[in-house]
Formats: structure tokens, sequence, C-alpha cells
């Protein structure tokens, strides 16, 4: 999650906010929206495969000084490396951690680097050896860019908890984790092997990471605690996160599809006696998914719930919370059904991300429309499995309010460009539609979770996805696709009725666009095969009633 939802007036900014151009919309790109977006040379060559990443956090002069120790397999021989670290922060020493000497000792080498903008380019004194292992270690320090308005911009949240205590967090889907620390900020290379993720506090506070907790230590003349978690799973960037507060802790035992899973709850302490009561959705969460999506994908790592100064963000095994212990979005509902109040909005959608966005991530930020329009998806999902599926179909109907189709889906690809802000709930509405027309539920419940089986911590693309879908329901949709995902086009269902004749086809379509839809006529329901071309159905009585069902996410309009 990372756009401001539509709620009434007050959100109704939510999915236009920070979005740029598309197919349609022509834009200028700079040279650091390409060296952000584009696996480079400088990135193709190595294979991310471990972070160990350790950073001190000053509160009180908002500044942080760190590590990152990046593991990698050389798969062309090279010397120069892009690493992203965005400004204001500097690297300050870059060392070849290499293979030990005769005596065993790991020999060192300094590193020269140059910066341009957010890039710094590391440079070895010779090509290193093909599909070799090797280690860097990358020192740097400064002050973060602060959040201003968390998550929808991003960068480090400082803020203090209602008793006066430091209440700290990052957030950075979009702009990058490079605003935070140095690494590969691109989304198509994951480490293998996970993080190790080491943060060092006053000894005051508590901080939350991703994976297990492994231990803590104590550094009494500095008055400062370490926390150091590990992450076994691959992880993408942006998922690594830090949240640092006066925390308590609860826990549960989820005993889900690959056994008992581990959920640990992380809360400002006065807030404990509504988070027990509010964070019994979790479980509830996790069972309905693991329904239609498959196993959680992180037993490995567990599962956290973790209170944040900000609505919260699907960190991987980390998940954020900041929806103020209520059903909805803030107490409301984005559907404007009623159905939205049923259960905690940010709950449902973050943990939706864990299967979308975390297990299955888009490989270029083009593609987002994956991981939000999967996740929206997710939300009627939920309602569908623990109340009906009569108002799961209401809910998702009523997101259209949020539409507007003012971009396509897809961004602009090698520039780190998204696209629209509708990916959310017109992505949701593409996948109730194809549901519609598998027309079985068990059917289409095996296409999602043979997604997730099949692209399991895989980084994917658009292409891949659709054809996925396509294979596994057996349905013609590649026009369907285009029309959907990469015009801001909605398909027009035209029909004219003539005693017991029905005249229909499609306009405002693509190329070779056609679908089945389930139709009602004199309140019988039916399906046609509607394309561009007109076609003609004869009813066995004179016509006195039609209608498309709404599940379909059509306009029409009678002639």
């Amino acid at each position: 999650m990372k756009k401001k939802f539509y709620i009434i007036t007050l959100l109704s900014t939510f999915f236009m906010n920070g979005q740029t151009g598309l197919f349609e919309n022509k834009e200028t790109f700079t040279r650091q929206d390409s060296l952000r977006g584009t696996i480079t040379p400088e990135r193709s060559w190595w294979d991310l495969k471990h972070y160990h990443l350790a950073v001190q956090v000053f509160p009180e002069t908002k500044r942080i000084k760190g590590s990152n120790i990046i593991s990698f397999e050389v798969l062309n021989a090279a010397n120069i490396m892009q690493i992203d670290l965005q400004e204001p922060l500097n690297i300050t020493k870059v060392i070849h951690l290499r293979e030990a000497d005769e005596s065993g000792k790991p020999m060192q080498e300094d590193l020269s680097f140059t910066r341009e903008g957010n890039v710094y380019w590391i440079t070895f004194p010779k090509a290193l050896t093909l599909n070799s292992s090797q280690k860097i270690i990358i020192h740097y320090e400064g002050i973060p860019t602060e959040s201003r308005n968390p998550p929808w911009s991003g960068g480090i949240t400082w803020r203090k908890d209602l008793f006066g205590t430091e209440f700290i967090a990052s957030s950075n889907q979009g702009i990058g984790a490079s605003i935070w620390w140095p690494n590969k900020d691109h989304y198509y290379d994951e480490p293998d092997l996970g993080v190790n993720i080491d943060i060092t506090v006053p000894e005051h506070l508590t901080d939350v990471s991703n994976g297990r907790l492994l231990r803590t230590s104590h550094n009494k003349e500095a008055k400062t605690k370490t926390y150091y978690w590990k992450v076994e799973n691959p992880i993408n960037n942006y998922g690594v996160n830090i949240n640092i507060g006066d925390y308590v802790h609860f826990s549960e035992t989820y005993q889900g599809e690959k056994g008992s899973l581990d959920c640990d709850y992380w809360v400002l302490s006065y807030n404990l006696k509504k988070a027990k009561k509010q964070f019994k959705q979790a479980a509830m969460t996790l069972e309905a998914f693991e329904h239609w999506f498959g196993p959680y994908p992180f037993y490995e790592d567990s599962f956290k719930l973790v209170e944040a100064p900000y609505l919260g963000m699907e960190h991987q095994s980390s998940v954020t919370y900041g929806n103020n212990y209520k059903n909805g979005y803030l107490g409301s509902d984005l559907s404007g059904t009623g159905v939205g109040l049923k259960f905690d909005f940010i709950i449902v959608h973050e943990v939706g991300h864990e299967w979308f966005a975390n297990s299955i991530t888009n490989k270029d930020v083009a593609d987002m429309w994956i991981h939000e329009g999967f996740t929206a998806y997710s939300e009627n999902l939920f309602v569908n499995y623990h109340f009906s599926k009569e108002e799961a179909n209401t809910y998702v109907i009523g997101t259209r309010r949020s539409i507007s189709n003012d971009k396509p889906l897809i961004g602009q690809y090698n520039v780190n460009n998204e696209g629209s802000g509708d990916m959310y709930y017109k992505g949701a509405n593409i996948l109730h539609t194809i549901r519609q027309m598998v027309n079985d539920d068990e059917k289409w419940r095996q296409i999602l979770r043979g997604l997730n089986k099949d692209f399991y911590h895989q980084q994917v693309t658009t292409e891949q996805v659709e054809n996925y879908i396509i294979e596994k329901s057996g349905l013609n949709l590649e026009a369907f696709f285009d029309q959907y995902l990469r015009t801001i086009k909605i398909p027009e269902f035209t029909f004219k009725v003539k005693k017991k004749k029905l005249y229909y086809q499609f306009n405002n379509t693509v190329e070779g666009f056609g679908i089945p839809v389930k139709v009602y006529v004199n309140g019988k329901e039916m399906w046609l095969n509607a394309n561009t071309t007109e076609q003609e159905f004869l009813a066995s009585e004179k016509i006195t009633s039609f209608e498309i069902d709404q599940n379909f996410y059509l306009t029409s309009k009678k002639i």
C-alpha cells in the first residue's frame, strides 16, 4: 500500500496523488529515473545473495550511521558496480572483503567510488572472477529524508507517542529503500539468502524489524541496545523496515496449511488492550487468504503486526499498522456500501500483500498493478470467506466509485514509473470480472493458488501473469487485458430490443475484444458471447426486460 484512499471528499486525491504518465501521457524522464528504473550493465553482472544491514539510530539529531555487507555472485566478469543511496546520505567507505590469505586472515581492500546523484559507482581494481562469491561492506551516514506525510511520502518518520516517547519508523515504497540504506534498489533482484538487520537504539526504546529476533545486546556505557533480526527468505528492498518505540509484545500461534505459524504483535504500551481485541482479525485474515491463495509465504520468518506512526504498509513479515484500531479505513467504508465496516481495512489489505508484493513481486515498478490490484481484490475475497459471496460482490462493485480512468494501469518501463492509482480498484474489478467469466469458483481459487505456487518468491512481469491466467482459465483474454490494463476505455455493451429479438455488440474497445457476458432476459439468466460485431439473439417470447450482470465491469447503452 502506498497511495491515499478515497473517502467521500477527504481522501479523494488518493488514486491520483504522485502518479506520473503512461502510454497516452508523454513524460520527460531524467537520467536519474533511468538509473533507478533500468537493469543497468552495472547491476546485471552481479547476483544479490545476502544483505547484512547494521544501523544505529540517533533520535535526538534524526541521524543514522551504519553499514551494509553485500554478498553477491559474479555472473559476468566486470569491475564497476552500481549501488543506490539517496541524498543527503553519504557513503564514507567501501571495502572489498576478500578470501583469507595463507595465514587465515581475511583480506580487505578499500575500493574507490564516485557519486552521480542518487547512484554510487564502485570500482574494483580489475574484473572479478566469473561465478565467484564476493562481499563488500559499505559504510554510510547522515540525516535521511524525513517523511512529511507517511506513508504517502517516503522516508523516516520521527514522532513521539502520547507519553512523549520517541516513535520512529521507515516507509519507502515508491521512493525506494535507498532513501535510508545502500542497496541494489530495483525490484528485479532480491537477496536469495535473506537479510540480517541489526538496529541500535537508545536503551529505553525497542526496535521491531523483519523476520525473527535472534537476540539483543546492551551497551551500558553508550546507553544503547541492539536488536538482531534475521530474514531467511528473499525480500524486496522496500519491505525492509525499522519500527522504534515503547513497544509491548503479545503473540499467538496460528495453525495453518504448513503447520504452526508464530504470530507476534508489537504495539505501544497504552494500546495493548485495544490491540488484543482488534488484532484477532489477523488470524482471520491469514485463514481466508490461505484458503484463496495458498500457504502464507514466510513461515520461516514468522508473521508480525507492528503499530506504526502512520496508516500502514506491507513490510514483509513485519506488517505495519496505524488504523486507530477501527474497522474500515480509519472508520470509513471505501465501498460506500457498509460492507467495508465489517473488517479492519489495514489488517486485511496489508496482510494480503504478503502474497502479492512480497512473495510475488513485480519485476518493474510499471507493473505495480500486480501488487495493488490483486491485494485490493483480496479485500472482497476476505468478505466472501468470512461473510458471504453476495456481500463480497457488493463490496467490490461499490469500490468502482473510486476509479477515475485517468491513465492506464501499466506505467512506463525502465524509468521507475508506476501506472495509474486505479491499479487498486480497477485492478480488483478486472479480476472480479475474470472470476465471472471463469464461472467456476473452485477453478478460480485454484488459479489464484497456482499463481502463488508457480511464482512463489519470484519477480514477475504483467505478461507472465496474463499468460498464466489465460492458460489456466482456458479463456481468450489477450484483448481483454490490453483493454483494461493498457487503455482507459471501458467496454460499452450496446443493445437494442425489437419484440423477440435482441441485437448487441461492444463499442469503445481495442481490436479483437470479445468476452462472454452473463445477462438476464425477462429475468432469466443466460450467457452471450459478445464482440465488436453486432449479433442477434432470438427469444422464445417478447423481450420485456434486459440487464447485464453487475459483476462485470462494463458500461451499457440501450439504443
